[in-house]
């Protein structure tokens, strides 16, 4: 199947479509698909949000752990939030990039 009219598709099997503003539901289609297979992890991440490392107080209270506190699977969570930024971001171009990078400041 080709894309449709006006979407640009990416050489690499690597990266997810091209979101230009159109077609909206074919590029999520697609970019979720491309996604899970790359790595399903990263799909629940961005569906349920970021891991952020926490440390539960003397109190018990659950507080974000300091970038000095983290273990090592802190770090492969932090990358994978990275990964999966990045996937969504190298979909979008560049009017789409600056309207969601607006969005989120």
């Amino acid at each position: 199947m080709s894309a449709p009219q006006g979407i640009l598709e990416g050489q690499s099997v690597t990266r997810p479509p091209y979101f230009n503003g159109q077609h909206y539901n074919w590029w999520k289609n697609r970019t979720e698909h491309c996604i899970q297979a790359d790595d399903y992890e990263l799909w629940i991440i961005i569906e349920k949000g970021p891991y952020i490392p926490i440390r539960i107080t003397e109190n018990g209270k659950t507080i974000p752990k300091k970038p000095h506190e983290f273990d090592s699977d802190d770090y492969r969570n932090m990358e994978k939030n990275a990964r999966a930024k990045k996937l969504l971001y190298f979909g979008l171009g560049t009017d789409e990039y600056t309207l969601e990078s607006q969005r989120v400041s």
